[in-house]
């Protein structure tokens, strides 16, 4: 297995305690130096402190105007069912501490559209605030809805009453009033030809948003999410299968109990992963022969129609054989 480089470092220049169990970090330049520019939607990779050992490489979505070069700044849910890197920014992360980075990514992207809904379920309010800060700097028509279990888990409540766009932002809690509840089929009931629909959250929350607006009749194309929990990357059903590398002609077998990129990496073939979870995208890889079992949160699903590429850092094979374009 070979990690995404990480090309920058940087410093914890403020920890703050958000809401329950999320904590902000604010990341800066050592010599205060601008850093690299970042648009509404990008996240960062961030190698994950760790003791005695290269650490974890974790996405965390920036959560900060994108106009800003001096810091970036992301929120971070500590999750004890999580694979260690939310636990460990939390227990070990402090400011002063020097961490690496790599230069901002997006893959959940803002298009022009003359409305815009904002969706978020908990801590996938990090993108869509910086969307919001965006939107509201260009004098856009946008709306955020903000759903959380409770007002002391809901992080940046402070920063959005006191934003210019504090009317904009309607909050949703779970334990709250049934009147103030989200009403998805209400909000989503007549599709709008010139709005564009963007999610972020919890995979249920995202479904759930997303299942509604196509039954509603909401075209995909105006439909955006970026997912934060992984893919099932594996089940006691699954059957093994070989992958075949064009360059070469080597096989190998994928069992069960184990992923494409993970089989690859112990007969020394390299392939950049980042997330492992079938989130990021920076693992994909071509596939000249045979049928994926996609198990991704990354392609579209025209893109998992044309079965061209697949993440082999989760995703599968229904054919017995996949040729890599490897």
């Amino acid at each position: 297995m070979s990690q995404v480089p990480l090309s920058l470092i940087v410093e914890v220049k403020a920890r703050r305690e958000e809401a329950r169990d999320i904590v902000t970090f604010e990341l800066a330049d050592p010599h205060g130096r601008p850093l690299p520019a970042f648009g509404a939607g990008a996240h960062i990779d961030v190698r994950v402190p760790s003791q005695g050992q290269e650490g974890l490489v974790r996405q965390y979505s920036l959560c900060n105007h994108p106009e800003e070069r001096d810091r970036y700044q992301i929120g971070v849910l500590r999750d004890p069912n999580s694979r260690g890197g939310s636990v460990a920014m939390h227990d070990q992360l402090q400011e002063g501490d020097l961490i690496q980075i790599s230069a901002p990514k997006n893959h959940f992207p803002l298009e022009p559209a003359k409305r815009i809904l904002l969706l978020a379920g908990g801590i996938g309010i990090t993108p869509l605030l910086c969307m919001a800060e965006r939107l509201a700097h260009t004098g856009a028509d946008f709306e955020l809805h903000y759903c959380t279990r409770s007002p002391e888990r809901t992080a940046f409540r402070e920063r959005i009453d006191a934003a210019g766009f504090a009317d904009r932002v309607r909050f949703h809690f779970d334990d709250g009033d049934e009147d103030q509840k989200l009403d998805l089929a209400g909000l989503l009931a007549t599709p709008d030809p010139d709005a564009r629909v963007y999610v972020c959250g919890p995979s249920g929350f995202i479904d759930a948003v997303m299942s509604t607006a196509k039954a509603q009749g909401w075209p995909d194309e105006r439909l955006h999410s970026e997912y934060f929990a992984g893919a099932v990357t594996a089940s006691e059903d699954d059957d093994s299968f070989e992958v075949r590398l064009a360059s070469s002609g080597a096989s190998y077998t994928v069992p069960a109990d184990k992923t494409v990129h993970q089989v690859l990496a112990e007969n020394g073939v390299e392939i950049m992963v980042s997330c492992e979870q079938g989130v990021c995208g920076t693992c994909l890889t071509r596939v000249l022969e045979g049928e994926p079992d996609h198990r991704d949160l990354f392609l579209e699903d025209h893109e998992h129609a044309a079965n061209d590429q697949f993440t082999p850092c989760c995703s599968r094979a229904k054919s017995k054989v996949l040729v890599l374009d490897l």
